[in-house]
């Protein structure tokens, strides 16, 4: 993803790593299905990634692990020494420790265990692109602004972006009152009972508010079905002012 000098941001490109072609194809529909990511690219072994990333230059690796020439973790020094800086996401089935504490030390950005919902890669890949575009939009102008950044806190408002594509800064408001005036936690359909939109899209302004880290997620399990997810706010997202305009 890059920056134009219009402030735009353009697609984060994406290659989806993954040995059994069905999965990977799942995966491909899952990142197709949010923005502003596209797959440009799938191989099925840690060989093929070097050739693909010098070919496709994506932003993103979605990597497996379990690959059926090398490990996946073994890929990321070696695109580091051909000089690519892709940021690399681990999609695995792989729930040792070693492999998790292996994936820190190699700086991924997020480690998702398989299987998984559409909801819980979403998630990842909005996190992702807030702190990407956090970041390629931060000016550093001392030590406190390496920290800041460091540290995964919110930029200054005078860098902080806009919201994503399709979103408007009107029915943040709304869902941030919602989840200011609910008592305890807020269920989606709750959400979308109080301010009058759908339930997706009150499940999607919910889900940024999480990403941004101004509302967290707990789970509450009923007696069958998918466990419910639930939201308590917990600050005001960076991007938007009171009264709800977004920031300049």
């Amino acid at each position: 993803m890059t920056r134009t000098a219009s402030g735009t941001t353009d697609t984060i490109d994406v290659l989806v790593v993954d040995d059994d072609f069905r999965v990977a194809k799942v995966h491909r529909t899952f990142v197709e299905r949010v923005e502003p990511f596209r797959v440009v690219g799938v191989v099925g072994t840690g060989e093929q990634v070097a050739d693909a990333v010098d070919a496709l230059h994506p932003d993103l690796v979605l990597l497996d692990l379990y690959l059926p020439d090398v490990f996946g973790l073994d890929v990321i020094p070696r695109l580091r020494t051909a000089g690519h800086d892709c940021d690399v996401m681990v999609i695995s089935a792989a729930r040792e420790a070693d492999a998790v504490r292996g994936a820190v030390r190699h700086g991924v950005v997020d480690y998702l265990l398989k299987p998984f919902a559409f909801d819980d890669l979403r998630t990842r890949l909005e996190r992702y692109a807030h702190q990407r575009g956090r970041l390629l939009a931060t000016v550093v102008h001392g030590q406190a602004d390496v920290d800041r950044v460091l540290a995964g806190a919110p930029v200054p408002a005078s860098t902080a972006g806009a919201l994503p594509k399709g979103m408007s800064a009107e029915t943040a408001a709304l869902v941030e009152r919602a989840l200011r005036d609910a008592e305890g936690t807020l269920s989606a359909a709750e959400c979308a009972t109080s301010t009058g939109i759908s339930r997706v899209s009150a499940r999607r302004y919910l889900e940024y508010f999480h990403t941004t880290g101004s509302a967290e997620v707990s789970l509450r399990y009923g007696t069958a079905g998918r466990p419910e997810r639930r939201y308590r706010f917990r600050g005001r997202p960076t991007g938007l002012r009171p009264g709800g305009e977004a920031r300049a």
